[in-house]
């Protein structure tokens, strides 16, 4: 009969095996785990919200390796149809603006991917409308002059702008409304701020400008939303955010992404017209409005 410290040593490196072993079938699964993944193709072409789809994916090697798609050209309804239909072979993931109704039919991701900056929005206009906004001060003001103010058929800012008495002229694709500015059908194209300088440098829209005084606020955080049925990618998308707040990484995204824009648009300067967003969970009302709150600060931190 062996010793008592044989017995041990041989048990210990059984178990060390044993442990080796299973790492080894986790690694070797997730190497298996390969997955191929559309995002919708207004948010792929955004270099911002791509990076950070990635960022996410590649802090979380243990749910495999991937490549990531640009989706087919689809309208924001269309891509948002697709996803809530559970069976999409259009795409997988889409960054829009969050309502009640797309946290209860999607699988929202529910951290802001710019920092809640998209609530707070300028007017893309003719230049030789910039008269008609000098001296806006109040949402009063937009109605009297009857600013008129272009938007997609399927965002929420369109029901949000309505509901603040705003005259508000649509349309579902993204791109045609460049269009309907230039031919006057609108006033002012609202635009996030986190949004209107790669509008300019990738629509060719160099003959439109930047209204310089007003900025328009409205609690409206912008998610990742995956399928409802599609627990595996909203877990790891969720999962990679929160690994890149806590090292500090989601803080430089938004930095090197949108720091250029606090910059450029001179927000500290700018008139704050705040309007009420009705549509939003309680969750989300909550985060819209500490955004709001904290304006000041996130300028700041982002301006540095």
């Amino acid at each position: 009969m062996g010793s008592p410290c044989l017995f041990r040593a041989i048990s210990f490196a059984a178990c060390l095996l044993a442990s080796l072993f299973a790492a080894s079938n986790v690694l070797a699964e997730a190497a298996d785990n390969h997955r191929e993944l559309r995002l919708w193709y207004r948010n792929y072409d955004n270099p911002a919200i791509r990076n950070l789809v990635q960022l996410a994916l590649d802090k979380t090697p243990e749910y495999g390796t991937y490549e990531l798609f640009r989706s087919e050209e689809v309208s924001q309804g269309r891509a948002l149809l697709e996803l809530s239909s559970g069976h999409s072979r259009i795409l997988d993931i889409a960054n829009v603006a969050t309502t009640a109704e797309r946290e209860e039919s999607l699988n929202p991701i529910p951290v802001p991917v710019d920092g809640g900056l998209l609530g707070f929005r300028v007017c893309l206009v003719l230049p030789e409308n910039l008269p008609l906004f000098k001296g806006v001060s109040s949402l009063a003001d937009l109605r009297n002059r009857n600013i008129s103010i272009g938007q997609g058929t399927h965002w929420p800012d369109t029901p949000i702008l309505e509901a603040n008495g705003l005259k508000v002229i649509t349309n579902p694709r993204y791109e045609v409304l460049f269009g309907m500015l230039r031919n006057k059908r609108f006033d002012c194209f609202s635009r996030g701020i986190s949004e209107v300088l790669f509008d300019l440098e990738h629509n060719r829209a160099s003959d439109l400008a930047i209204e310089p005084d007003i900025l328009l606020a409205y609690p409206l955080p912008s998610y990742l939303f995956a399928a409802k049925n599609d627990q595996d990618t909203a877990h790891r998308l969720q999962l990679g955010i929160e690994r890149a707040i806590n090292d500090g990484s989601f803080g430089k995204y938004l930095k090197d992404h949108f720091g250029r824009a606090i910059k450029e648009l001179g927000l500290k300067a700018r008139t704050i017209i705040t309007l009420r967003n009705p549509y939003l969970s309680e969750e989300s009302d909550q985060v819209g409005r500490n955004t709001l709150e904290e304006l000041s600060r996130r300028i700041e931190y982002l301006s540095q």
